[in-house]
């Protein structure tokens, strides 16, 4: 990347709230060789931002949401344009109807105390107090948030934008990006061209060059994507109502726009807020009207209409229910009679925003193009706070929080279609204001991912979800009859209907089984990469041991082949430079447990490495991320002459199971030739097996604390397979096994999950699995004050067992005010009759783990539970049992 005093050459295109913000931030980094191209004019340009009513309510369950939206107001707060504000803080009311959301409202002030955000369930009467005029009839109550606010989306343009250009950046309004240029995997610049705004018929275009290039393009980012890159990004436009009342007697003038709390009326999915004399009104009741790229209107037609590209004209006919629901509100919008009375039709529109299939934003890099990024699908909520991010990510590598859940390459390219991004964003625009579980899977497209064993598991009953496409069995109706559901020595106590939901106490039938006799569970999903390296000299039988293979892995000292070769030489050199935790196995068939860090030494993931040759590796990974960085690393690398690394997917064609519990040996052992005794297949170990004939890679690993395998095949071999593990193991009692149970299992076995226990804002330490860094890697962790916890991830077991935590809770010391931290996972541990959270805690002093034993609360809908902080794991410390 060509570098100068003023850093490297940047393109930014487009100039709404989030273009404005990332090149504001990257001129006060030091990033001065910045130009911004807009295909519209300064500063209203026509995009969502010219248009969206700014509303800025901070809470979210996804914690990293949260801390955007606080970015955006701290930098907001207190800013003006011409002497006109940009941010005001006029708080926020979320209403409640039914009993159902009163009791979501509670929840999110959980969400709002372990995030940091000031909130208040508050009576009918004071939300009267607060609103005057507003009909509290039928409510129950609301959550007052009172820092949050109301952003101008065009001032907050103006302002970063004219302080970027203060600060060296270049504006090019008016002038549309017609490629983005790259050589090789190196973006190089971009085509650019002047909008015919005279209508002249002149087309010129000029090359601008760059080193970096951001797309911000937001509603053209998807037609974008698609033509100039070959890119379908999971992201829909969706039209939404919003309409206007005549002018009635709020008190507030033009200028000063609004004064009383922002109001979310979610049970009829609808927000209001005043606009000067005005109440402003935006509806999400009505059916999802998706918008097509050719659907939005070119620069062109907004140079000669004026009529904003994000603005389409109102359905009056699908904004109605929300209206009338408005008039019940606020009687004073009732005004001569029924229907449209006191609705401004010819002021209100449909504008145009971007959902995704999570609701979250698409940022980072785009995986393959170095020097390629985006930031797309970003509200006026978070905008100013993705430019912090954007620009820290983009100057220094670190964005400064966890953007697992943010990245653009967080969905499984095999899925994104655009099929599947336009029914996964109708879909995530119907739920907007739903009370959503947070173990509910989407309800579109199932079925596009099914394994091998799919129709076995229908005929067993399953109960499924959805995850990355995949069809995966939470529990089986079959094991109805597997004895009494207990909870350790104890009957099953019945859940409420929340925690209830997506789950069966068949779950505990189910993990009791395992536990104590053999369990089957479908691991087809688990996301599983092969690398190796060809064109270098290896031993005659040596050959890449993979699930699709036949040949054997041959158990040989791989020191004998040299390291400074291939697959091995690269993760060594991962291990030298700090990125990767340990060193891959010195011995063929040897498996690693490690995780992939970061510059600063934090988590970006965890891996499990299984040698099958000197030369080639099957990984087990968490995801298209951990796939992207690897690419990115290997881009980097540079191999030996003639060499050449290949990543490629293990996980398509194959299917995977897991075969765990007491008997699972047993269970195996009838379907091979090969002697499975500990001392000829050890923990940790892989070997390809010929399992009732069909070529099997099994890993002896566990993430549920028993014996067993990890046991992967070509899918045409799957169904066999399925059918003869079953068959083999009727003596034994095997039983398919769910997700539901495993996920308890883990969590009995303190098995951290990443993503959830932890992700790249925590240290090794921090998080308990530095046990998992040698060599290298902690002396760089060392070197970098890694190793010195700011806070612990520990263990929680509440007081009742009986009562369950679905994650996100606020822990605190008994009777205290201020949350010591917050849960990440939870459930009840079936087999050690608890209930078990981790969770993260702020050190009891400089950094120190709180003491075994030291009592806790935690929130949970609103009513303190009490709990202790605990040793880990729960189930056998010892390991002994999938060590057997």
């Amino acid at each position: 990347m060509a570098q100068h005093s003023r850093g490297p050459r940047v393109v930014i295109v487009g100039l709404g709230v989030v273009g404005a913000a990332v090149a504001d931030e990257l001129v006060l980094r030091g990033w001065t060789d910045v130009t911004v191209v807009e295909q519209g004019p300064l500063f209203e340009t026509g995009g969502s931002s010219s248009h969206a009513p700014g509303f800025v309510f901070q809470t979210s369950p996804n914690r990293a949401m949260t801390q955007l939206a606080q970015r955006t107001l701290r930098k907001l707060d207190g800013l003006s344009v011409n002497g006109e504000w940009v941010s005001k803080r006029v708080g926020g009311i979320e209403l409640a109807t039914t009993e159902e959301r009163l009791r979501e409202l509670r929840r999110r002030q959980g969400f709002a105390q372990s995030w940091g955000v000031p909130a208040q369930l508050i009576p009918p009467e004071q939300i009267a107090a607060l609103w005057p005029g507003l009909d509290t009839t039928g409510l129950l109550g609301g959550l007052h948030t009172p820092t949050d606010a109301v952003v101008k989306g065009v001032r907050a343009v103006e302002f970063q934008a004219r302080r970027a250009e203060a600060g060296g950046a270049t504006l090019l309004p008016w002038t549309r990006v017609s490629a983005v240029n790259t050589s090789g995997s190196q973006v190089t610049g971009v085509q650019i061209c002047p909008v015919d705004v005279e209508g002249s018929g002149v087309d010129t275009s000029e090359t601008l060059p760059a080193d970096v290039v951001l797309l911000c393009a937001g509603l053209w980012g998807p037609g974008m994507a698609r033509d100039q890159l070959g890119l379908e990004l999971p992201m829909l436009p969706v039209e939404h109502g919003f309409g206007f009342s005549l002018p009635v007697s709020t008190g507030v003038d033009a200028a000063t726009e609004v004064v009383k709390p922002m109001l979310r009326h979610q049970d009829c999915a609808m927000y209001l807020r005043e606009w000067g004399d005005r109440i402003a009104v935006g509806a999400y009741e009505h059916r999802p009207l998706p918008v097509t790229p050719d659907q939005i209107a070119a620069a062109e037609d907004f140079a000669r209409t004026g009529i904003h590209p994000a603005v389409h004209p109102f359905t009056a006919e699908d904004f109605a229910p929300t209206w009338a629901e408005a008039q019940r509100l606020l009687p004073q919008l009732a005004r001569g009679g029924e229907g449209a009375a006191g609705l401004d039709a010819a002021r209100s529109f449909n504008g145009i925003f971007s959902f995704t299939p999570d609701g979250g934003p698409l940022l980072g890099p785009v995986p393959g193009t170095a020097g390629l990024w985006m930031a797309q699908s970003v509200w006026v909520t978070q905008s100013a706070g993705v430019g912090e991010v954007m620009a820290d990510w983009m100057t220094t590598g670190d964005p400064g929080i966890d953007t697992h859940g943010l990245d653009l390459g967080r969905f499984d390219p095999a899925v994104v279609s655009s099929r599947w991004a336009q029914e996964q964003g109708e879909e995530s625009y119907d739920e907007v204001y739903d009370i959503i579980h947070p173990k509910a899977t989407t309800l579109r497209m199932r079925g596009l991912r099914t394994s091998a064993f799919h129709p076995r598991q229908q005929e067993l009953g399953a109960v499924f979800e959805s995850a990355a496409g995949w069809e995966r069995p939470l529990w089986f109706e079959s094991n109805q009859g597997l004895g009494e559901a207990r909870l350790g020595d104890q009957p099953l106590p019945d859940r409420d209907a929340w925690s209830g939901r997506h789950w069966s106490p068949i779950a505990a039938r189910e993990a009791r089984h395992l536990r104590e006799h053999v369990g089957l569970v479908d691991m087809s999903s688990l996301s599983r990469l092969q690398l190796h390296s060809t064109g270098h000299s290896t031993a005659v039988g040596t050959q890449p041991c993979t699930a699709v293979g036949t040949q054997p892995c041959t158990a040989v000292d791989a020191d004998a082949d040299p390291e400074g070769h291939g697959a091995t030489a690269f993760l060594l050199d991962l291990h030298a430079r700090g990125l990767l935790s340990r060193r891959p196995s010195r011995t063929v068939g040897g498996i690693v447990y490690a995780l992939l860090l970061d510059e600063r030494g934090r988590v970006l993931s965890d891996i499990t490495l299984a040698r099958t040759g000197p030369q080639s590796y099957h990984l087990g990974i968490n995801g298209p991320l951990d796939t992207a960085w690897l690419r990115a690393r290997i881009a980097e690398h540079q191999p030996a002459a003639g060499e050449t690394l290949q990543l490629t997917d293990a996980g398509t064609g194959a299917c995977g199971l897991g075969l765990w519990g007491p008997q699972a040996r047993t269970v195996l052992q009838k379907l091979v030739a090969e002697d499975l005794s500990d001392e000829d297949f050890k923990f940790y170990r892989a070997r390809q097996l010929r399992v009732a004939g069909v070529p099997v890679l099994a890993l002896r690993l566990s993430y549920v604390g028993e014996l067993g395998w990890e046991l992967y095949a070509p899918a045409e071999f799957g169904r066999f397979l399925w059918d003869a593990l079953m068959d083999a193991g009727q003596a034994q009692q095997i039983r398919p096994v769910g997700r539901r149970a495993f996920e308890s299992l883990r969590l009995e076995k303190g098995f951290r999950l990443w993503g959830t226990d932890m992700t790249r804002e925590h240290t090794p330490v921090e998080a308990g699995v530095d046990f998992a860094v040698t060599g290298e890697a902690a002396k760089k962790l060392a070197a970098l004050g890694a190793d010195v916890p700011r806070r612990r991830l520990q263990c929680l077991v509440l007081e009742d067992p009986a009562q369950v935590l679905l994650g996100h809770e606020p822990v605190f010391a008994p009777g205290g005010t201020d949350p010591l931290g917050y849960v990440t996972s939870a459930d009840q541990g079936y087999t050690v009759g608890e209930s078990i959270a981790y969770a993260w805690l702020e050190g009891s002093a400089q950094g120190a783990a709180r003491s075994i034993g030291d009592p806790v609360e935690i929130a949970c809908f609103g009513e303190r539970l009490p709990a202790v902080v605990a040793a880990e794991p729960r189930f056998d410390p010892g390991s002994t049992r999938m060590r057997g």
